[in-house]
């Protein structure tokens, strides 16, 4: 199992009001500048938030909402560090009850 790390925001938010799409722009230019393996994800209406353990946090978000993703705890840190109205945590993956971190409600 892994460790993965969330900022979670109403997708109005994130993606409509803030500035996102520039930052991880930044970002994925910065990690092949560097070589490194992209280790965040744009995950809309993510499902981990359908478990039990995640009603909390769920209800303290306004819905439908999006999260990123990260196995880099600095990465979410630096992230709530420049967006305001977000919620940070983590969870561990795969697990019996979320078996996919990257899971959407989403239907493509």
């Amino acid at each position: 199992m892994k460790t993965y790390y969330y900022l979670l925001a109403s997708q109005r938010f994130l993606l409509e009001e803030e500035p996102l799409d520039e930052v991880l722009k930044e970002r994925i230019r910065y990690y092949h500048e560097q070589e490194k393996e992209i280790d965040f994800w744009l995950v809309k209406q993510p499902a981990f938030l359908e478990v039990p353990q995640m009603a909390a946090v769920k209800g303290k978000c306004p819905q439908p909402c999006a999260a990123i993703v990260s196995t880099n705890q600095q990465f979410i840190t630096w992230l709530k560090l420049r967006l305001e109205y977000v919620l940070v945590g983590e969870f561990q993956a795969p697990s019996a009850t979320i078996a996919d971190p990257l899971a959407s409600l989403v239907q493509v």
